[in-house]
């Protein structure tokens, strides 16, 4: 009897039966095809040994002039600059008290602080910045001296609306500093509260009434019966020349400006702090869903924001500033700022620049958005109706064409919009939690033309599993793995993730995953032996395994045969097996290797869970003889 060469069809097939994909892969974990046979996927090794605070919902990458090359990200609690590893806080400054509004009162022999400031609004663990302490601090001879006071400090107890506790700390060591009896002063009469970004929602959560969110964070007099939906907090960033723009969604708007690295972003608003390179704020938008930069113009757009004039936050209104001026948000017939309104749908979910123009989806709609030059700036055009996109992340743009996940299939933009052929989608829109949508991110791997999605399966409220889109094979493949923000940026060496261990990963760095084992394997659906009819023996394989790139001394993977006698039956032995699974070793110097199994037909499983072990599929062959009909 002659070798059955083992080939199969590039991809994964979940929406077929095994038995009617047969040909055809069946299931896999951290592999990848490339040239139409399947891998193992790239590693991933830490890119620094800092971690940072909150769980990551975002990242951005930019070039500025000076040859800085940054890195935003944002969380649900922190915003930070990352450069050569390190970590800057530049959380944003959401409210700046009038010099001499708050005052400090100390006890002699303790660390605690009572802070006053009148309808301050913030809770316990929020943050608070202060500046203008006198230079004697709280009293000549005190050790609650101007630099202890002059840090961020996290509230500790909300006395009432009016004060709060802080506990004074060293800005050396971060260990606690007792007042003495000489800590008798208030601060000074120009002390300066600068009250930070509260953290946000690590995921979105649902609930009814009071009980349903933080206390004075809005859910007050509700009612028991209303509904209340917490989002989980997403930061949008942007560059504006070298400096960085950004806002939480449906928050306000900061700027941070470049060379200081140190200190806090500031809001974009008039009462802000004004910046070199800014000055006249005016009329800038209290809220918006997104802020986003034409690049090619120069402009600061808002997607959902509260008009222009005042009044309730508009879901469907964009707004731009001035050319060049991203504090100018009022127009006239001098300047370019203006505003337009999206007539369908009931509010924007993200907005992305393309190419030359600005992709804006809402629920159910595609519109561009392009600048025109003329007295209108910019104009509106409906590209779809009907359509869909499952979160506001879910989106990217790879090749000229822009990908992204509806509430129940995928599409694609590249002139036009199109549904995805996807041999994938029952088996991820079937099992995806919905409720957490939000969480849902999307990114390229231009060095292998992927576009990965990764989601939470319907029984988890975190991300635990991703979808990949080869564009270039046009195939897909799926996998297990929690990412929560995913960049892909030519100016950092390798794709850059972060999970749940507040680790900034390079992936496709190494072979491990963070010096751990990462298994991977490929099943290929069931194939007949012979006619189908007939029972088959297998008595040994040749396989074809190439081992470039392993570390390990002595690679190997595990060779599966999984023998089935009926589509329909499960793995398992008749009175004829003596083993219903037939595994074995294969190495780079195995040339061939001595099985018994015996059925109808049949599935290969590869695998690999050691540590420094790299492989990809060629072509194995399997020798099979007939074995009669019983």
């Amino acid at each position: 009897m002659p070798f059955i060469k083992l080939q199969f069809r590039p991809g994964l097939n979940r929406d077929q039966t095994n038995y009617t994909n047969e040909g055809g892969w069946f299931a896999c974990d951290k592999i990848r095809f490339r040239s139409g046979y399947p891998q193992k996927l790239g590693g991933w090794l830490a890119a620094s040994i800092n971690t940072f605070a909150g769980i990551c919902r975002q990242m951005f990458g930019w070039f500025t002039s000076y040859n800085d090359n940054f890195l935003a990200l944002g969380t649900n609690s922190n915003v930070y600059i990352e450069v050569g590893g390190n970590y800057f806080d530049i959380t944003p400054i959401e409210t700046i008290t009038a010099a001499g509004d708050v005052t400090f009162a100390a006890s002699n022999g303790s660390a605690t602080i009572t802070v006053s400031d009148t309808a301050f609004g913030y809770a316990a663990g929020d943050r608070v910045r202060f500046s203008g302490v006198d230079a004697n601090g709280l009293g000549a001879g005190g050790n609650i001296t101007k630099a202890v006071l002059e840090q961020v400090y996290t509230i500790a107890t909300r006395i009432n609306a009016n004060s709060y506790t802080i506990e004074a700390k060293s800005p050396t060591t971060g260990l606690p500093v007792l007042a003495n009896a000489n800590d008798v002063g208030n601060g000074g009469a120009a002390v300066v509260g600068k009250y930070l970004v509260p953290a946000g929602n690590a995921i979105t959560t649902y609930g009814y009434g009071w009980g349903a969110g933080t206390w004075s964070r809005g859910t007050w007099g509700s009612g028991s019966n209303a509904p209340v939906v917490l989002q989980q907090r997403d930061w949008w960033f942007d560059q504006f020349d070298n400096d960085l723009v950004m806002n939480y969604r449906n928050g306000g708007i900061f700027y941070w400006e470049r060379g200081t690295n140190a200190n806090p972003a500031v809001p974009l608003a008039e009462n802000a702090v004004p910046l070199s390179t800014l000055s006249g704020a005016s009329d800038v938008p209290a809220e918006a869903m997104q802020v986003l930069v034409s690049q090619n113009d120069q402009h600061l757009l808002a997607f959902g924001a509260t008009p222009f004039g005042g009044g309730s936050f508009d879901p469907l209104l964009v707004r731009w500033a001035n050319q060049a001026q991203p504090q100018n948000w009022t127009p006239s017939p001098t300047n370019s700022a203006g505003f337009i309104r999206i007539s369908r749908g009931s509010q924007i979910v993200r907005a992305l620049a393309v190419r030359q123009e600005i992709l804006v989806w809402t629920e159910s709609n595609l519109y561009s958005l392009q600048y025109l030059g003329t007295v209108d700036v910019f104009g509106l055009q409906e590209y779809a109706d009907n359509i869909s996109i499952i979160g506001p992340r879910a989106v990217t743009s790879a090749n000229n064409v822009t990908y992204w996940m509806g509430q129940d299939k995928f599409f694609a933009y590249s002139g036009r919009v199109e549904t995805m052929p996807c041999t994938l989608r029952n088996y991820v829109f079937n099992d995806l939690n919905f409720n957490q949508a939000d969480q849902i991110i999307c990114g390229t791997n231009e060095g292998y033309h992927e576009v990965w999605w990764f989601y939470p399966s319907a029984y988890s409220t975190t991300v635990d599993r991703y979808v990949v889109y080869n564009y270039m094979e046009k195939i897909w493949y799926y996998g297990t793995m929690d990412r929560t923000a995913w960049l892909d940026n030519p100016l950092r060496t390798y794709p850059q993730a972060v999970g749940y261990e507040n680790i900034l990963f390079d992936h496709e760095r190494g072979i491990d995953a963070n010096g751990a084992p990462m298994e991977a394997y490929i099943q290929s659906s069931d194939f007949d032996l012979s006619d189908g009819d007939n029972f088959m023996l297998s008595r040994r394989i040749i396989p074809d395994v190439n081992f470039s790139g392993s570390t390990a001394n002595t690679p190997e993977v595990s060779f599966i045969i999984r023998p089935r006698n009926f589509p329909g039956s499960s793995y398992q032995e008749d009175a004829f097996d003596t083993q219903p699974v037939v595994e074995t070793a294969v190495n780079t110097f195995t040339d061939q290797v001595f099985v018994r199994a015996r059925a109808r037909q049949m599935a290969l499983k590869i695998r690999s869970e050691d540590l420094g072990v790299n492989w990809q599929l060629g072509s194995p062959r399997l020798d099979v003889r007939p074995d009669g009909r019983r």
